[in-house]
């Protein structure tokens, strides 16, 4: 019986512990538990080309083909515990060689292929990289004065002298390569996080972490082996890595990996085509189809649809129930903890749809909503901090930022038993959780405390409007008052008019005193690579005066 067999016969505490069993022991392997244990027969990957090309890819062939990179990688130098980046990017050479990197016992340095030049340095430098893996087109963001502190291999194209060539450093291995047995505590992943403000901090996702991501991809996403799964979000962020990548490896789910950047179309082209049935993807994604407009009709065989990186505008599901055939679950969780609330699709846990919410707890997390000031619940519909109780969080595995003790400092209550997500919230007296705003984004103006995200949702719901993010503006009476940037659809042309409509909108959808007191017409927002929009970009513009 396969693992994913096993959701349908077990509650989910029982789950959870036969989980930290297979993951979180001394004897763990990697990549034993993502690649060598699936039957060599099994689909693992269909892999798509912008022209619907496909490379079908079975778990027999990852093995050997990972196998071989894992022998190169030692022929480079490559020992357990070593860091080995990733600037790829979707590709069939990018599964292979994160499962050669995990064989080795090396650790893997996801960079994301819209980083800067600089942005990818720090990274590479930060983590003490050996070796980078970077796609061709990416290799000139790895130029440098003097030799490099890393050795460099070049997939798909010709690199520079002193590079190796990844087919080349394939062809001269041999298959075989053992499978490290490091452990549950032994590191995994080397990641940063986006932050909003200050540098990217670091920390080490361990191999017991897989527990957690094998429990998302069951309990919140319902994945079955009879699925064809398909997580949009890119490697290069923690949702498409920990659940695109490592949660189709977990779980043996036939998945599917798209080449290239995204358009509207094509991904309608592809959930038609390969007839996928259970779809994860940024809300960022759900806004740009349904802001596309009509399209050719397709037959879609969806059964699942769930979005994560940032709160799910009520206006989706509105579209998406016609559009998709299916609502869009919204989840919640973050780089240092991957899901932890979730409105669950698994029978055992699903709950009728709440606008706005982002659902309850996932099985082997215990989320609260703690006090502003005070390390105690808050009572029901009151905001506060979102947090998880570590002691009562069994799949909880982060400890701290790598070389940032003052940072970790801040991510736990002095008695450690409390975990800080940096979020605010509430939850009512059902159990559903409502994401109110990161911290550094609430708005104070006279005396209320206004959420973004409240605003933010009844603007979008203008038929002008693509997307949009509210920050706060001084003002001398009120302390702040609201501003807003709007990204208008296609076609459509920004105006005095048309800022007095979106004033109205706000004032008779959501409150009369939260309407935006100006709008600034910009052509996109600014993002993470999850598609958070990093409201602080805009605050600064604001403060820099350029605010258009």
């Amino acid at each position: 019986m396969s693992l994913v067999d096993q959701q349908s016969r077990t509650d989910p505490a029982t789950r959870v512990s036969e989980l930290l069993e297979i993951y979180a022991g001394p004897e763990a392997s990697a990549a034993g538990l993502l690649c060598d244990r699936h039957p060599a027969e099994a689909h693992a990957y269909q892999v798509v080309g912008r022209d619907l090309s496909i490379q079908r890819l079975s778990y027999g062939e990852l093995r050997t083909q990972s196998e071989r990179f894992a022998a190169g990688l030692a022929e480079l130098g490559v020992r357990p515990g070593d860091r080995v980046a990733t600037l790829l990017g979707k590709s069939v050479e990018q599964l292979v060689a994160l499962l050669g990197i995990w064989r080795a016992g090396a650790v893997q340095v996801p960079l994301f292929t819209a980083f800067a030049p600089p942005a990818v340095a720090m990274r590479l430098t930060a983590s003490r990289a050996k070796v980078v893996l970077v796609d061709a087109d990416q290799r000139p963001k790895l130029a440098r004065e003097g030799p490099p502190e890393w050795r460099i291999v070049v997939v798909g194209g010709a690199g520079e002298p002193g590079d190796e060539d990844f087919a080349e450093l394939m062809a001269r291995q041999d298959k075989g390569f053992p499978a490290a047995r490091l452990g549950g505590d032994a590191p995994l992943l080397h990641v940063f996080t986006s932050g909003t403000t200050g540098k990217p901090k670091a920390l080490e996702v361990p191999v017991r972490a897989l527990a957690s991501f094998h429990c998302y991809m069951e309990f919140g996403l319902d994945v079955r082996p009879e699925d064809t799964f398909w997580n949009a979000a890119d490697p290069g962020w923690s949702y498409g890595l920990y659940y695109g990548i490592l949660g189709s490896f977990c779980t043996g789910v036939p998945s599917v990996l798209l080449r290239g950047g995204f358009s509207a179309e094509l991904t309608f082209d592809v959930l038609s085509k390969l007839d996928v049935t259970n779809f994860a993807a940024a809300p960022t994604v759900y806004r740009s189809l349904r802001a596309a407009g009509p399209t050719t009709p397709r037959r879609l065989r969806l059964r699942a649809a769930s979005a994560a990186g940032e709160p799910l505008t009520p206006e989706v599901n509105d579209w998406a129930r016609e559009a998709l055939g299916v609502p869009v679950h919204d989840h919640y969780g973050q780089t240092e903890t991957g899901m932890l609330v979730n409105n669950h699709h698994h029978p055992a846990l699903r709950r009728p749809l709440r606008s706005g919410s982002m659902g309850a707890s996932m099985p082997g997390w215990t989320t609260v909503v703690l006090e502003e000031d005070a390390d105690k619940r808050a009572a029901p519909e009151v905001a506060g901090r979102i947090a998880c109780d570590v002691p009562a969080s069994p799949l909880a595995w982060f400890r701290g930022y790598l070389d940032e003790p003052e940072k970790s400092r801040e991510k736990f209550s002095e008695d450690k038993r409390w975990y800080l997500t940096g979020d605010s919230g509430y939850v009512d007296s059902d159990g559903y959780y409502r994401f109110v705003s990161r911290d550094d984004d609430i708005i104070l103006m006279a005396g209320y405390r206004i959420g973004p995200f409240d605003v933010e949702s009844v603007l979008v719901l203008h038929p002008d409007v693509g997307e949009a993010a509210v920050i706060a503006a001084p003002d001398e009476i009120r302390g702040e008052v609201l501003e807003a940037y709007v990204v208008l659809r296609d076609g459509r042309s920004a105006s005095e008019e048309l800022e007095r409509e979106l004033q109205q909108l706000v004032k008779t959808k959501y409150s009369a005193h939260a309407y935006p007191r100006r709008v600034h017409f910009v052509s996109e927002l600014p993002k993470t690579p999850s598609g958070k929009i990093k409201r602080y970009v805009l605050r600064q513009r604001r403060r820099d005066g350029a605010g258009e």
